[in-house]
Parts: structure tokens; C-alpha cells; sequence
């Protein structure tokens, strides 16, 4: 008995040990949470607390975010959670205004009003067809009868929407109701998770300082304010559907534009010739190796390439994929369009490759090219064919240089993400070892960079053959023509066969690329 009494008595210690750090830690914890809300604190210190006791979504119910909804979203710098909410209480209250007083019926009235000036022409020929006796009369009264008859449909049409105008305000309303249940129910939550953020980043805003309040509330009350005017009274205010601006404005900048072409055609004339007899060059002889060869020669040489860097059942494929092309007549086009093709990748590798190598130590520089590649990515090709076409003309390097700018920026991207992709450990090991530059460069950086760098050509190319059917409209002939000729003249046939046979080209290269990848 005195031993056990003895262990008892040992192990009560470590029990207030652990309650005094259990007191201690939930001290601290609703002292941050104070820090965090600053107001209101034992409430959010309640409602954390059942939050934090569950690892699934736990509902309560906060009724200030439900009164106030994304403003009070917005204050507490949930933004992610104030914007969608801001969409939806502005179209429930667009649907209330829309109901009680929006002119419904303001289209239709609109499409009356036109059709009655038809209609009074119409009825003054009738007239006079009636007067001179004239054989159209019967065509002139069925005229007549229609307008009249759709003004009536248009009319009743009218009146029925109006009549909607309460239950569209009574949709509105339960949908604002339902916004408002919904931001009760989530907003604690969202807000524990932010002080959950919070906990390890201090830097993120806590509180509800009387700047975000006052931002938010004008924010978004203007927001919903405007879209309430405009929906409810479409046409009324013509600020509302139309930007404010002066025609003088878009013609001085075309203008502007034209004048700074105009200006490079004349003094870069060589630079772009230049660059036209370099492509025609190497384009030229791409033709002569893949269109003047044999063709037995170029699919063996396709199909044992195929067959080194994908395996026996790709080089199969490959073959049959070539066989198609050749039986149906497709083989020079083809080979044209790999020429095509061939070049512009190519040139993208060449500068795209080295590019992304010096950027990817640099990170200043390789942010100022990088807008520069989303221009080239996200901007349409039909909108850089126009420059293109008054630097170089129309033709294959133009065709080319379209190409390279749609699908050169892939290979720079990835190059970039590859190189500094590969770990710092290892580099400085190649470096202890005593690597010069050029040794961790070749021997490091790339190879282990490789599978980037590879997955960058292959989207190269793949975008390529994409601008193939876009870049025939300036002349770049090959496949792309039959499918611009199907699509002007709706022969479907063609088009479709034309189309498998750049579908093949580009599986073929896409499958030496990733082969040998893998």
C-alpha cells in the first residue's frame, strides 16, 4: 500500500504539468484570438473554439455577416469569400428592383415602336395602290395584316412579362434570403481559417480597420447600385451601356500606329530582308531534303528514327501513318508542311534554348521577357500576321516567322523551369568537387534539366503544326491549304482527310520527342 500510494503521489506531478501547459496554451490561444478580431472577442473565442474541435465544416451562426453580408466579408479581408457573395446579392437585388420597378416590357415596346413606323409606310402605299387602282393592293393588305398581327403578338408578349414582375421580385428575394443564410452559416469558419493564416503569417490584416470598412461598403454598394439602374432600366441611362469616349481618340491611335510601321519598314528594310534571305535558306533546304528525296527514303529514315527513340509498335504506327499520306495524295504537302514546320521549330530551339539558359540565372531579366512571351502566347495570330505581313510580306518566311512567334515561347518557359528546377545541393557538390562553369552547366544543370527541356520542344513543335491551317492564308502552301480550300468551298471530305494528316504529323513527332524523354 505504501508503494502504491508512493506512485500515485510520483505521478501527480506530471498531471498538473500537463495542466497548467494545457491552461497555458489556451490562454495564449484566446489572447491571439482578441488580438485577431479586436471585436466582439468572446464570441469568436466561443465559436473558434467549437470550430477548432472538429476537423470537418462546423456551422454557426454569425448574424452580422448575414445582415451585412460581403461588406462585412470584405472589412475582415475575406475577399475570396466577399466577391462571389457580392455577385449573387447584386443579382438577387437586381431581380427584386427588376420585379417591383423595372420596365420589363421595354424591348418589346421598343420592337413595337419600330415595326409601327413600318407599319405606317406600309399602310400610306396601301392607300395609294387603293387610289390608282393598282394590282398590288392584295399584296400591300396581307403586308398590313402582319405587321398588325406581330405587334399584337408583341404586345400580348409585353404584357405577360409585366406580369412577371412579382414573382421575379419574389425569386429575388428567396435567392438574397438563401445568400444571406449561407453567409451566416460559413463566415465564422472562413474567419477561423484566416486566423489560422494568421497564427504563422502576421503580416496578414486583422481587425476591421474603419479604411476597409469604408472601402468595402462604397465598393460594393456602388457595384450593386449601378446594377440595379442598369438592369432595371435597360437603355435609360446611356452612361451606363456605353464608355464615354471620343471617335477622334481611336483614330489618332491608328493612325499612330500606321505611322510607327511605316516608319520601321522604311528604316529596317535590310534587317528584314536579311532575315527572309536566312529563313528562304534554310527552308529551301529542308524542301530539298524531305520533298526532293525519295520518298522511300525519307518514310524509312521517319519510321527507323521512330522506331530508335519509341519502339517497334510506334514505328508500326508511324509507318501506316506515312502510308496513309502517301495513298491519298498527301505526301508533298506533307512534306512541305514538316519543311514548313522543321524550320520554325527549329529556329524557336536555336534561340528559345540559349535564351532560357540566361535567363534562368537571371531573374531581372527573365521578367522583363516574360511579358513579352505572354504577348506572343495570348495575343491572337490573325493580329500579328498584319505586322508580319508589312515587315516580310506574304509567303513561307512569313509563314515561318508567325509560326516562331506563336510556338517559340514554350521551350523558353520550360528551359527557365527545368534549370532552376535542379537542386542546390547538387550543384554545390559539383562545385566542392571543383566544376568550372562550363562542366556544371553541361554535365549538371542540363541533363538533369533535360525532361523540361524536352517537354518544351515537344510543345514547340505541337504548336507549330497548330499555325499550319492559319499560316497558309499567307502563303505557306502545304496541308494547311487544303483545309483553308475545304473550308472556303465546304468540302468536308477533304477537309477531314487533310486534317488527319496533320493530326499524323504531329503524332509522329510528338512520339520521337516523348520517346525519347521516357
Amino acid at each position: 500500500m505504501k508503494d502504491l500510494a508512493t506512485t500515485t503521489d510520483a505521478a501527480n506531478p506530471l498531471e498538473d504539468t500537463d495542466s497548467v501547459a494545457a491552461r497555458a496554451y489556451i490562454a495564449e490561444r484566446q489572447r491571439n484570438i482578441r488580438e485577431f478580431v479586436r471585436t466582439n472577442p468572446d464570441y469568436y473565442i466561443r465559436q473558434f473554439e467549437k470550430i477548432g474541435a472538429s476537423a470537418r465544416f462546423t456551422p454557426t451562426f454569425n448574424a452580422m455577416a448575414g445582415l451585412f453580408g460581403p461588406v462585412w466579408f470584405g472589412a475582415r479581408g475575406l475577399w475570396s469569400w466577399a466577391l462571389p457573395f457580392l455577385v449573387i446579392e447584386a443579382l438577387a437585388l437586381v431581380q427584386i428592383a427588376r420585379g417591383l420597378f423595372g420596365d420589363l416590357a421595354a424591348d418589346a415596346m421598343a420592337r413595337i415602336a419600330s415595326i409601327e413606323g413600318t407599319l405606317d409606310l406600309r399602310r400610306r402605299q396601301l392607300e395609294a395602290a387603293i387610289e390608282s387602282g393598282s394590282d398590288r393592293v392584295d399584296a400591300f393588305r396581307r403586308t398590313v395584316d402582319s405587321l398588325e398581327a406581330n405587334i399584337g403578338g408583341i404586345r400580348a408578349e409585353a404584357e405577360a412579362m409585366a406580369a412577371e414582375g412579382p414573382t421575379i421580385a419574389l425569386t429575388g428575394l428567396a435567392l438574397l434570403l438563401i445568400a444571406k443564410l449561407v453567409q451566416s452559416l460559413v463566415a465564422n469558419w472562413a474567419l477561423e481559417a484566416r486566423f489560422s493564416e494568421w497564427l504563422s503569417d502576421r503580416s496578414i490584416r486583422a481587425g476591421m480597420p474603419v479604411s476597409q470598412i469604408v472601402f468595402s461598403a462604397v465598393f460594393m454598394t456602388l457595384i450593386v447600385l449601378v446594377s440595379m439602374v442598369h438592369y432595371s432600366f435597360p437603355g435609360r441611362f446611356a452612361l451606363l451601356s456605353d464608355f464615354p469616349t471620343d471617335p477622334a481618340i481611336r483614330l489618332f491611335s491608328i493612325e499612330g500606329v500606321e505611322g510607327f510601321f511605316n516608319w520601321a519598314v522604311l528604316n529596317f528594310e535590310a534587317v528584314f530582308d536579311g532575315i527572309t534571305y536566312g529563313i528562304r535558306l534554310m527552308l529551301d533546304a529542308l524542301e530539298l531534303v524531305f520533298v526532293s528525296t525519295p520518298w522511300i527514303v525519307i518514310a524509312s529514315l521517319i519510321v527507323l528514327l521512330t522506331w530508335l527513340t519509341a519502339g517497334v509498335r510506334m514505328a508500326v504506327w508511324s509507318g501506316a501513318f506515312l502510308a496513309y499520306m502517301g495513298l491519298l495524295g498527301f505526301w508533298e504537302k506533307a512534306m512541305t508542311t514538316l519543311a514548313l514546320l522543321g524550320t520554325a521549330a527549329c529556329l524557336s530551339i536555336a534561340i528559345g534554348i540559349p535564351l532560357g539558359m540566361f535567363a534562368a540565372r537571371r531573374p531581372r531579366f527573365y521578367a522583363t521577357i516574360q511579358p513579352i512571351m505572354d504577348f506572343m502566347q495570348t495575343m491572337p495570330a490573325f493580329v500579328f500576321m498584319i505586322p508580319v505581313i508589312a515587315f516580310f510580306g506574304t509567303g513561307k518566311p512569313a509563314a515561318v516567322v508567325v509560326t516562331m512567334i506563336f510556338g517559340g515561347t514554350p521551350v523558353v518557359r520550360l528551359t527557365v523551369l527545368g534549370l532552376r528546377g535542379v537542386p542546390e545541393s547538387v550543384r554545390e557538390a559539383a562545385i566542392a568537387f571543383g566544376a568550372n562553369k562550363w562542366y556544371l552547366l553541361t554535365k549538371v544543370d542540363l541533363p538533369l534539366a533535360g525532361p523540361s527541356i524536352r517537354a518544351g520542344i515537344n510543345q514547340t513543335i505541337m504548336l507549330s503544326l497548330a499555325m499550319v491551317v492559319v499560316a497558309s492564308l499567307i502563303g505557306a502552301k502545304g496541308l494547311g491549304e487544303d483545309v483553308l480550300e475545304a473550308l472556303q468551298y465546304a468540302n468536308v471530305g477533304q477537309g477531314i482527310l487533310a486534317g488527319f494528316a496533320i493530326l499524323f504529323c504531329a503524332m509522329i513527332l510528338d512520339r520521337i520527342v516523348q520517346g525519347q524523354r521516357r
